[in-house]
């Protein structure tokens, strides 16, 4: 005669829970899906999106994006039409003598594309980089700019 067998369940008690893998393995996971369904990758796995921000008041589009740690060697700003292509490159830096226990930044080759809502003058695009905020100030061209109209009595 058999007897039952009691398992003793283990509680696994994580050390720290961070949604980052979670959207990484998510990501991974649908650029497989793509890839298989159209056959070719749709982006590098090694290049990523900094975050940034679209504004814009009377006289221009503004992008700020964050690009912590870099310098204005490493970015690259180009204007296509009214698309704006922020790209570069990070160096992962070698430190000897220390184990990385978790790693959270990203790496290796970045990219940040966007179609500006209206046309600007590209010879007038400017870029400040201040505190790891890169900031790309394009003007609007004259016909997109609003204007004043007055009122004849």
């Amino acid at each position: 005669m058999a007897l039952p067998v009691t398992r003793r369940r283990e509680r696994l008690i994580p050390t720290q829970w961070g949604a980052f893998p979670e959207f990484e393995e998510l990501y991974d996971r649908m650029g497989r899906l793509l890839e298989s369904a159209f056959g070719e990758p749709i982006i590098s796995p090694t290049t990523w999106t900094p975050f940034a921000d679209l504004l814009e008041d009377d006289k221009s589009y503004i992008v700020e994006a964050e690009v912590p740690g870099m310098s204005k060697d490493d970015i690259n700003i180009q204007v296509s039409g009214n698309e704006l292509i922020i790209s570069g490159k990070v160096e992962e830096q070698e430190k000897e003598g220390v184990r990385a226990h978790r790693r959270m930044r990203r790496y290796g080759e970045f990219e940040y594309r966007t179609v500006l809502p209206g046309e600007i003058d590209a010879e007038g695009v400017r870029a400040k980089l201040d505190n790891g905020v890169l900031t790309v100030t394009a003007p609007k061209s004259a016909h997109e700019r609003p204007r004043h109209v007055a009122i004849e009595s």
